[in-house]
Parts: structure tokens; C-alpha cells; sequence
């Protein structure tokens, strides 16, 4: 047989053969069994939702809905996926039509939320106890919320919704994007994923939560030790802190917290919170934080996180140079949606948005007004007060505070 002969029916018996190929199970690595369920239950609303036609209006219904999950005996990835599981999404519906709202695509925050560890974060300096992660790029936040947050944002959650669309995302209240209930090793915790206040590329150098209040609004000498501690009302006063972000920018933003909080207001919403980040531009960059971050996922990242009421999806909230709605305090989207420049000496950038938004003044907040009120006094200025006598002292005190 010629080796031309031979060539040819080697050819031929090749291409007679069939390739098998397994089909790769996508694979969570997480450092807990706890945030392995939760990019599992990402993954698995991500391309459920896949398949659902979005309504063109949301019924009452989807308000109310939820998708459920029990997994028994898995054995893939048991190294971190356990054996038994439940997860719970509520109102999947409206918060997907939120995070399109929001300019969020599940393409960008299915990648966000699973291509990388979920990581454990330390900045709860409050009473609640709270766990916070970030996912892998520092876009979202994820907190553990209580049963009786859950029962709250229920009950805001319409007007939220219609808060959305009348300011077309355009908001500094929380971006609210997914909750999730978990059950594992036999124990329930609810998580709530709402999008990073911070730069994902500027180091926040000091950063503060602002309630309008002096009474017990101080951070606790265990606090401070922290690496990147939270600081209070009162701390901010000490320091001698201004934001000077300039007439024009100030009116601007002053004329939006104010939409918001009277909203908070009309659903007898309080003891929420400024929070202020404060990025120093002489110190360096921290450019740690981009660094899980490979050179494919920067340049989709371009495609991440515009200014809601642009029509082009999803661009980075670091991206230079972007035109922002005529409210905006800027003409260019310089340092993201929350991130305003100072108009002082000093080279700073100012990240701020309210966070906390979900204790209603119902009884035990009014059983809290009674008893702080004997304690320090009807003069003092307490934190738990009605949610108009709230609101008011908190834009009184912002006001002061901006220049």
C-alpha cells in the first residue's frame, strides 16, 4: 500500500471517530460552604430568568413571588458545595427588572458574583451584628439581614420599585439587587446584594455614617484599632471634617437626598444613614483592588455600571469621561455614580449614598424614643425619633456639614 494510500484511510478512520466531550459543571470556588450556595443560587436565578419573558408591567403578584430550590445528596464540588441545601430568592421578577434599571445585566452580575470568591468584610460598627462580603471585584455588597428586614422590605418594596422608575434609577438610596434566603447545615440566613457605594479603583481612606445625631454617636476605641474603621456624627465634628464639594455640586446633591429622604419619610422610615467615603488623591491608589481583576474582565468592565438613565449598558462606575444626566453634580462621570470631587486645597474625592433603610417606626422604635428620652433628656439629640423630626435633623446636618 502507497503511504498516500495509507494517509488517506488514516483520514478517513479519524474522522469516523466521535469526540465525546463532558460538559463542564460550573465550579464555585469559596472559602465557605455558606457563600458557595449563595453563587450556586446566583447562577441558578441567573439562568432560570434566562428563560422568562419580562413583563412589560409588574402585577401585584410578582411583588409576592419567590423561587425555591432544595438540593439533596450533591456530590459535585463537595469540597465546598455540602450535601444538602435550600435556596430561596424572593421577588426575582422585580428585582431583575430593578437591576435593568440599575443598567446592571445578568451577564455582569453573574460574572461579578461567581467568577471569584465572595469575600468576608469587616465593616459592621453597628448593634446588628451583620456578616458583609464583597464580591470578587468590590462591585457588590452583600449583607446578612434579619427575618424582620425581610418582612420590611416586603413592605416597601412597590414603592421602592416606583421610586425607581420615577427617578429612572437615578437614586442614592440603596441599589437593592437580590435577596436570598439560605439553608444550610440546618441554619437559615437571609442575604440582601446591593451595589458598592465605593470606587472599585480609589482606596477609601476614611469613612463615615452619618445619622444627624450626637447621643452615643461616636466610634468605640475597638473601632478605631480597625484597619479601616467607621467613624460617626461626632467624629466627623472632632476631626473637624468638611465636605467642600462647591455651591453648585452641593444644591445639586442636597436637592437629591432630600427627594430621597422624603421618601423614607412617607414610609415613616428611620434611623438610616449617610455613608461618606473619603478618598485622599495625593496618597497612592490602591491598586490591589483591581488586581483579581485580569485584563479580559477590564475591558468588560468598560461595559459596567453606567449612570442608570444612560441607554448604553452596563460601563464601569470608574470610567473616565462619561456624560451624566442633566441632575448630575457633574458633567462628566469622573469617579462613578456616587463619587464627587472636593473644591477645596486638598485633592479628595467624596463617595456618599444612604444606607440602612429598612427600620420602620413602629413600636419598638417608639418604646426606644420613651426610653432614650428619660435617659439623656427631651433636649438631646437622640437617634430615635419620629421619622419627620428625623429626616429634618438629618438634612439639617448634612447641610451643615457640606460646603
Amino acid at each position: 500500500m502507497s503511504s498516500g494510500e495509507s494517509s488517506n484511510k488514516k483520514n478517513k478512520n479519524n474522522k469516523n471517530k466521535l469526540s465525546i466531550k463532558i460538559q463542564k459543571k460550573k465550579v464555585f470556588r469559596a472559602t465557605e460552604p455558606l457563600i458557595a450556595v449563595f453563587m450556586w443560587g446566583i447562577n441558578y436565578s441567573c439562568n432560570e430568568l434566562k428563560h422568562v419573558n419580562m413583563p412589560e408591567l409588574l402585577m401585584p403578584d410578582d411583588f409576592k413571588a419567590y423561587m425555591k430550590v432544595k438540593i439533596d445528596n450533591q456530590h459535585f464540588n463537595k469540597n465546598t458545595l455540602p450535601s444538602h441545601y435550600k435556596v430561596k430568592e424572593y421577588c426575582p421578577l422585580v428585582f431583575k427588572n430593578m437591576r435593568e434599571r440599575f443598567n446592571i445585566s445578568d451577564e455582569s452580575y453573574l460574572k461579578s458574583l461567581t467568577n471569584g470568591d465572595v469575600e468576608p468584610i469587616d465593616c459592621s460598627s453597628g448593634k446588628s451584628n451583620a456578616r458583609f462580603y464583597a464580591s470578587y471585584d468590590k462591585r457588590y455588597i452583600i449583607k446578612s439581614i434579619t427575618s424582620e428586614d425581610v418582612e420590611g422590605l416586603h413592605n416597601i418594596l412597590t414603592d421602592y420599585h416606583k421610586h425607581i422608575v420615577e427617578t429612572k434609577g437615578n437614586t442614592l438610596l440603596p441599589h437593592l439587587l437580590s435577596v436570598f434566603r439560605l439553608t444550610v447545615e440546618d441554619k437559615e440566613i437571609y442575604l440582601l446584594v446591593m451595589r458598592n457605594v465605593f470606587s472599585t479603583k480609589y482606596k477609601i481612606h476614611i469613612k463615615y455614617d452619618i445619622k444627624g445625631s450626637s447621643v452615643d454617636r461616636a466610634a468605640s476605641l475597638k473601632e478605631k484599632e480597625k484597619d479601616s474603621p467607621t467613624l460617626k456624627d461626632n467624629d466627623l465634628i472632632n476631626d473637624g471634617r468638611y465636605i467642600k464639594i462647591g455651591t453648585e455640586a452641593k444644591n445639586l446633591f442636597l436637592a437629591k437626598l432630600t427627594r430621597d429622604v422624603d421618601f423614607l419619610c412617607s414610609l415613616k422610615i428611620m434611623d438610616y444613614s449617610l455613608l461618606i467615603g473619603v478618598t485622599d488623591l495625593d496618597k497612592s491608589i490602591d491598586s490591589t483592588l483591581d488586581s483579581k481583576v485580569s485584563e479580559e474582565n477590564k475591558l468588560e468592565s468598560d461595559q459596567d455600571n453606567l449612570s442608570p438613565t444612560e441607554d448604553t449598558e452596563d460601563t464601569d462606575d470608574d470610567q473616565l469621561n462619561v456624560p451624566t444626566p442633566p441632575d448630575s453634580p457633574s458633567s462628566k462621570l469622573t469617579y462613578g455614580l456616587f463619587g464627587l470631587p472636593s473644591q477645596g486645597p486638598k485633592k479628595e474625592v467624596y463617595f456618599m449614598a444612604l444606607i440602612d433603610i429598612l427600620t420602620h417606626y413602629g413600636l419598638k422604635k417608639r418604646s426606644a424614643n420613651v426610653a432614650k428620652t428619660v435617659k439623656y433628656g427631651a433636649d438631646q439629640e437622640i437617634s430615635t425619633v419620629k421619622p419627620d423630626q428625623y429626616a429634618k435633623r438629618f438634612l439639617d446636618f448634612v447641610n451643615k456639614i457640606i460646603q
